[in-house]
């Protein structure tokens, strides 16, 4: 990689985003005037990457760091990342979870100083691969404190599925005591598991947050929620007014009532030039619809969970294009179905009406992503020590254009001759020769 060619793209960059994804925590660094770098192996989620302007490594984040740490800026101090999180979460196979306390002794025995050599060599036994990827956090941090004219990262964020919170725990535990590898640096570290309902995202999905600012930066202040949890709810939709749903919210320092799907549909609808069109579920004045979900019930499709327009989604998963959208109960028996488009999928997540996705398997990269605006509470309670500010909020509706020569240029940052690109990721297609005149 050419950095000199590329500086202008690595002026001021603090955060280095492993597992980057499409970038949902680069847009929320981005409404937060924080310029970061992130690393990324899915090709597709690299193309979305560049159509939006964030500055991006397509690699492995092993291979990066074990032989080619130089090329990330020194003037990076923020290290953030979700590791892949298949082997941990309830949809994917369960290997993470069944080897929780194996993993938190790999935690254990990295920062003791083990040999790293017979650490992955034991790792090959956890079965699936991804599982050893959310110790990579830790490696980057000792990588860091190991290599001469680099400094610890001054503050750590990491967010994953909630059943790796103990794994986060341990690192806690380890970053504030700064012993064995660690040994003279040491964090304040805290850890949650966040709804994102109540930080406004129109959707339920829990995640596991782990916030570390280095020690003599003052205490972590918890991430504070703004908006109510729908599990109160639950129980009132059949209600035979809605307004029983809206707590008394005017009253001053009120948390507010979570956003629903309709509500982040129809603001993003009427933002300009949008993408996103509800005028198909429109009933009169309402935008009104129920989604039925994509997973079954022991196998039972008549058993799958449904959410009402007026409610958050279920979680976007990288098969909410499957899910079932119904205007009216006839539809429903009638089995006449539609589905949401993928700059709606987006706004589920609080990605721009606008964000440029491109590739392939676009549904995939939005349900990877860590939905921005929740980055948003995250990144701003770790490096502002407040919330994000209104304007900072409503800022992130919409994205700046980007032109494509400036997604070439971080094509090539990214990807140049696609010799140091993950191998077999740039399939080669053969050029057809115009006929001749």
């Amino acid at each position: 990689m050419n950095l000199e060619a590329h500086a202008c793209h690595f002026d001021g960059v603090r955060i280095l985003d492993l597992f980057a994804g499409p970038g949902g925590l680069d847009v929320a660094a981005h409404f937060l005037k924080f310029k970061s770098i992130g690393i990324e192996l899915d090709q597709n989620a690299c193309e979305t990457r560049y159509a939006a302007g964030l500055p991006t490594i397509h690699a492995d984040v092993r291979v990066m760091r074990e032989t080619r740490f130089d090329e990330i800026p020194k003037s990076v101090d923020v290290l953030a990342g979700g590791p892949p999180c298949q082997s941990f979460s309830v949809a994917g196979n369960g290997a993470g979870r069944r080897a929780l306390d194996t993993v938190k002794q790999f935690i254990h025995r990295l920062v003791s100083g083990e040999n790293e050599a017979t650490i992955d060599e034991d790792l090959l036994a956890l079965g699936d691969p991804r599982t050893a990827l959310v110790l990579e956090p830790l490696r980057w941090l000792l990588k860091a404190i190991e290599t001469n004219g680099r400094n610890p990262y001054e503050v750590i964020v990491l967010e994953q599925v909630p059943a790796v919170l103990p794994l986060w725990e341990v690192y806690a535990k380890l970053l504030r005591g700064g012993e064995g590898k660690l040994e003279g640096v040491k964090y304040e570290a805290e850890c949650w598991e966040l709804k994102t309902e109540q930080f406004g995202v129109p959707q339920t999905r829990t995640r596991a947050v782990l916030v570390a600012r280095l020690a003599g930066q003052g205490a972590i202040e918890p991430i504070r929620a703004t908006h109510l949890p729908f599990d109160l709810y639950r129980g009132k939709r059949d209600a035979a007014q809605p307004d029983v749903l809206l707590t008394d919210c005017a009253i001053p320092g009120a948390k507010q009532r979570w956003i629903s799907m309709a509500g982040a549909l129809d603001a993003a609808s009427r933002l300009e030039d949008s993408p996103v069109d509800v005028s198909r579920f429109r009933a009169g004045d309402k935008t009104e619809f129920f989604v039925v979900s994509n997973y079954g019930s022991g196998g039972d499709p008549k058993k799958r969970g449904r959410r009402l327009s007026s409610e958050p989604a279920f979680t976007v998963t990288g098969k909410i294009s499957r899910n079932k959208i119904y205007r009216s109960i006839a539809e429903y028996e009638a089995n006449r179905s539609d589905r949401f488009t993928i700059p709606e999928s987006g706004v589920l997540q609080t990605f721009p009406h606008n964000f440029p996705w491109s590739g392939k398997d676009q549904a995939q990269q939005v349900g990877n992503a860590v939905p921005p605006r929740l980055g948003m509470h995250v990144l701003s309670t770790a490096l502002h020590g407040r919330p994000p500010s209104d304007e900072e909020l409503m800022a992130a509706n919409s994205w700046p254009s980007v032109s494509e020569a400036i997604s070439e240029e971080l094509r090539h940052l990214g990807c140049g001759d696609q010799s140091q690109c993950p191998p077999e990721s740039h399939k080669i297609t053969r050029l057809r020769r115009s006929p001749a005149p």
